[in-house]
């Protein structure tokens, strides 16, 4: 209800009657014969007229004295009247000298995609296509190749994650990697319209030219595209009384698979579980609302994330309401640099919370929420309206979760330091224009950790004896490295089967609607210049992941 709400006060803002300005006699429009006008509310007897700037003056008409304080505010709300006469003489330019002529459409796009080019990476214009492949993600099935990405500056993507057992995996795309082309194309900022590239019918396939890191020249790998059915929720046992379940995304539906398979988990177990391994690596985020049903699945109560935006109606804390799936079994949470938006806010409430211990490398560090805003042409703005608080009140923007006990990737230790880098470092904190965070440290963030050996590494520290430690930082314990050999209990990951009636992620093919998300901005098979998945083009949905928180 609160995301309704958030969404319509926001609609309500973008709707005309937010820009009115009390025209003078000469700029009031005519109603046309027949046409019902709007009535002019009547000034107030104590404001003086307001006069428009004249032109070349780039200094704002002051405005005058008022003892009504909601006069003051409406006053200070107006659209800059010089500014938009600038506007629309540089319109007026370049509709009428530009070389070649653009239809009027194309500018007025172009110029409310720029209204939110100089925001954060994660605040974005959907065309309607777009959109729709943005609502898929977190819905429905999706064609395209499976992966969650995000748009770089220069049209290129990085790889928040491949998505389970989706052909993007199977061809070996990793966490980190940078796509620069496309069937040979060299991607252009101009990819980042409608579903992008990666999106095709099932059937084809496209070779993708990747940076890896540790790879001197780009990569080139053949994806086939099939229709994206993502399972987001997987479990099994790994030994007796130890249980495991893998969350690759936030879906409409993850809560309530989640809450399934534990029951089926303890069944298996002969009624309970000895402990539990929540695996979030890779995980960009999606619905907030589905990883906070699960923090409240398994907390008996304390609060488990707030959100504060400008907007009183984005501040919102949710917390836990009695009743633990687990009683008190203890629980691990795995995690790496994929880990984004709603996946970070699961970590932090069970860990604030004192009920599971974080093992890995630190998170991506994605943490704001977006609102989705359906527009009256079926396009949709993206906007970030808040940021997300853990229960201790620390903000994971620009920062993520630190684990208690850090991993290392398998072969580490005898990496070749000088390595080349796939670009940039991959963390949120790298992105520009990015919402500074409260504890940025300016640190290259953490890495990405394949393989069943941290999951060996998870169930190991599963079975230690265990005193709260959620306030110890990442810095007090030393680096751990991932036993490259799984235990012989331990069995290896099974590919995710495609599910006809799972939603895929979030924030994907482009990345979450009205939910607060992850995306990475991420999208699906899309990107967000945040977080999306195959969006082929995202984070927070979550991500974030709405893939968006």
């Amino acid at each position: 209800m609160r995301v309704s709400s958030l969404t319509l006060a926001l609609s309500l803002l973008v709707s005309p009657a937010a820009f009115a300005q009390t025209p003078s006699p000469v700029e009031a429009p005519v109603p046309a014969q027949g046409e019902a006008s709007e009535p002019t509310p009547p000034a107030s007897p104590t404001a003086a007229p307001v006069q428009a700037p004249s032109a070349g003056d780039d200094n704002e008409a002051p405005v005058a004295a008022s003892d009504d304080p909601g006069a003051m505010e409406q006053a200070s709300n107006r659209v800059p009247l010089q500014e938009i006469r600038r506007y629309v003489g540089v319109f007026n330019a370049v509709r009428e000298a530009y070389v070649e002529p653009v239809e009027d459409r194309k500018l007025m796009s172009s110029a409310i995609r720029g209204l939110l080019l100089d925001l954060d990476p994660h605040s974005v214009y959907m065309e309607k296509d777009t959109a729709t492949a943005f609502d898929e993600g977190t819905e429905g099935a999706y064609d395209g190749i499976g992966v969650e990405v995000m748009y770089l500056g220069d049209g290129s993507m990085r790889v928040i994650a491949p998505i389970d057992g989706t052909p993007a995996e199977k061809a070996g795309i990793r966490a980190g990697d940078v796509i620069v082309s496309v069937d040979g194309r060299t991607l252009t900022p101009a990819d980042n319209d409608g579903p992008g590239p990666l999106r095709g019918a099932p059937g084809t396939s496209v070779t993708l030219g990747v940076l890896r890191d540790g790879e001197t020249a780009p990569l080139e790998i053949r994806v086939d595209r099939e229709t994206i059915r993502v399972v987001s929720v997987r479990g099994r046992m790994l030994e007796p009384g130890y249980g495991y379940i893998r969350l690759s995304q936030f879906q409409v539906d993850t809560a309530a698979d989640f809450n399934r398979i534990v029951g089926e988990l303890q069944q298996q177990s002969g009624g309970t579980l000895r402990g539990l391994v929540i695996d979030l690596r890779s995980n960009p985020g999606g619905l907030l609302t589905s990883a906070v049903q699960i923090a409240d699945d398994l907390l008996d109560s304390g609060k488990i994330v707030s959100t504060r935006g400008r907007i009183p109606i984005s501040d919102a804390e949710f917390s836990a309401t009695p009743g633990d799936l687990l009683d008190g079994a203890p629980v691990i949470v795995l995690v790496d640099v994929g880990s984004a938006s709603a996946s970070e806010v699961l970590a932090g409430a069970l860990r604030d919370n004192n009920r599971a211990r974080v093992i890995g490398s630190r998170t991506f560090g994605k943490g704001s929420v977006q609102t989705v805003l359906p527009l009256d042409n079926g396009d949709s703005v993206k906007l970030t309206t808040a940021r997300y608080y853990t229960p201790s009140g620390r903000s994971i923007q620009a920062r993520g979760i630190d684990p208690d006990i850090t991993l290392r990737p398998e072969g580490a230790e005898t990496a070749d330091p000088n390595a080349p880098r796939a670009a940039t470092v991959y963390t949120e904190a790298n992105l520009p224009g990015h919402l500074q965070g409260d504890e940025e440290d300016g640190s290259t963030g953490g890495e990405a950790l394949p393989g069943d050996g941290p999951i060996t590494a998870a169930l190991a520290e599963l079975k230690k004896p265990w005193v709260p430690t959620a306030q110890v930082h990442a810095e007090d314990t030393p680096p751990a490295v991932a036993p490259a050999t799984p235990a012989p209990a331990t069995e290896p990951t099974p590919a995710a089967d495609a599910v006809p009636d799972t939603t895929p992620a979030p924030t994907p093919e482009p990345v979450p609607a009205a939910e607060p998300t992850e995306t990475p901005e991420t999208s699906t098979d899309s990107a967000t210049p945040e977080n999306s998945a195959d969006s082929d083009a995202t984070p927070e949905t979550s991500e974030p992941a709405p893939p968006t928180p």
